[in-house]
């Protein structure tokens, strides 16, 4: 796993978690809104362009962000969040380390296991892999994410790094994921956040997910598809995760 990191070492240390199939440049203009009073560190999950390590399990990924955090940031960060396979890979973490942050924010997380699409995966990926690194094909995947055209020859050279055996792998992973009951145990406040336009089972699994957490926040992001919230809304992101620390530390006081 790598990571990039933005601004200053010795502020508090907030981490994302991309998306399957992107990497870390889907918070790039998130940490740049922020980098001016936190630092802000992007890993790029195993099995993506730049990771160096294939990909295993979202359990794993969460055992090596735990890892660097121990490792490398004392123990415990500010605040962790993610998008679909990262917000996946957030619920691992704290229900692997429910002390890890004192914030989280999950977005568009599936914890609603699909057998049906999870057996599709192989067999899907196994006879259309190729088309990947089809420039026209790629463009029109590209549409269907909703993401801003300025991260097309991004989102194309890295997805035409990303071997078979990993694409197969996220994939099944992303849609056999449940969260595990020691996440109930959990204290850090969590915003679970999901688009409007999202699939009904992407507003079931918020929703499911909410009612696992008393303490945690739900939005509903009006007019808006999977992922769109990160991506596209970097400014939005970033104020509004101010915004929460803000009004919980004043709760506190």
């Amino acid at each position: 796993m790598e990571f990039r990191e933005y601004g200053y070492e010795k502020a508090e240390t907030i981490i994302l978690l991309h998306g399957g199939g992107l990497s870390w440049w889907n918070y790039r203009k998130v940490a740049e809104q922020l980098q001016q009073d936190f630092r802000v560190i992007l890993p790029v999950l195993d099995g993506h362009a730049g990771s160096g390590r294939e990909f295993k399990s979202i359990e794993d990924n969460a055992a090596e962000i735990i890892s660097f955090v121990d490792h490398q940031l004392g123990g415990s960060v500010l605040l962790i969040g993610g998008l679909s396979l990262g917000a996946q890979i957030v619920l691992e973490i704290l229900a692997q380390r429910n002390d890890i942050c004192q914030y989280a924010i999950v977005e568009s997380a599936s914890v609603i296991p699909s057998k049906l699409t999870n057996a599709l995966i192989a067999p899907t990926f196994g006879s259309s892999y190729g088309l990947i690194k089809n420039r026209s094909f790629a463009k029109l995947q590209f549409r269907s994410l909703h993401m801003m055209p300025d991260l097309f020859e991004e989102y194309y050279r890295d997805t035409c790094q990303i071997a078979k055996s990993d694409m197969i792998a996220f994939l099944k992973a992303n849609t056999s994921y449940a969260p595990k009951q020691e996440l109930q145990n959990c204290q850090t406040e969590i915003r679970i956040v999901v688009g409007g336009k999202e699939q009904r089972t992407m507003i079931q699994s918020a929703n499911l997910l909410h009612e696992m957490l008393p303490k945690s926040v739900l939005e509903i992001k009006e007019g808006l598809h999977h992922g769109e919230y990160s991506i596209n809304h970097p400014e939005q992101y970033a104020a509004e995760l101010r915004e929460s620390i803000s009004q919980s530390g004043q709760k506190s006081d």
